[in-house]
């Protein structure tokens, strides 16, 4: 038997009201006041969010601009640079306790970025990781972003939040707002973009949560921890 997981859905909301539920449930877990594993999908509106390594400086487009488009700007305390959030991009943020993962962070990192690479390969879609680069990409476009943050329990486990987002449907042109994550000189892509058809949402959180399963479940050294 594989560690459970609980996948909740959270529909569309607000990323101010999403971040809340992340730190309630990481908060749980680093108070050791239960273990349960969770995984939130959602979708966000417009919102650009700007990492602990980011700077406003990637952000190419005025303030005015923004905010007549409906734009919400934050600054989160996830790793990595600039990165947006949109309709049509199903952003997936696991709050989980490493203890079966051999407390390994980089491993972590590589179970999210190997899910989505599952994921998309039954469909055609070729992924691949793309050197120091972090994310998974179609050649040189980025078709899911990836920042993870973790905090210690007093154990020294890692507990996870934040997480991926993955680009289904996505307006690419939003992303012209921005240089994401970063990264002058490599393009942005999507599900939709790739098989020159709309994805349906429902369809894209089963494969990503079968895909998050098999893993998961896969490498987990204390299965039933």
């Amino acid at each position: 038997m594989g560690t459970a997981i609980e996948f909740v859905d959270l529909g569309r909301m607000d990323y101010d009201d999403a971040l809340t539920k992340q730190l309630d449930r990481a908060s749980a877990l680093l108070r050791e006041e239960d273990d349960r594993q969770t995984v939130f999908f959602v979708e966000h509106p417009r919102t650009i969010t700007i990492g602990r390594n980011g700077t406003t400086d990637n952000i190419v487009v005025s303030e005015s601009f923004l905010a007549e488009r409906g734009f919400t700007v934050r600054e989160v305390d996830r790793g990595g640079d600039v990165t947006y959030h949109g309709p049509g991009q199903l952003v997936v943020y696991p709050i989980l306790h490493l203890n079966p993962w051999d407390n390994d962070v980089k491993a972590y990192v590589r179970n999210l970025e190997e899910s989505v690479i599952r994921a998309l390969e039954p469909v055609g879609i070729t992924a691949t990781r793309l050197g120091e680069y972090p994310g998974v990409w179609v050649k040189d476009a980025k078709i899911c972003a990836v920042g993870a943050r973790v905090k210690k329990r007093q154990s020294g486990e890692f507990v996870t939040y934040h997480g991926i987002a993955l680009n289904v449907n996505t307006n690419l042109s939003d992303f012209q707002t921005i240089v994401p994550c970063g990264i002058q000189d490599k393009g942005v892509t999507s599900v939709e973009q790739e098989l020159g058809e709309p994805g349906q949402m429902s369809d894209w959180k089963e494969r990503l949560k079968t895909a998050f399963l098999d893993v998961f479940q896969s490498f987990a050294s204390h299965p039933d921890e």
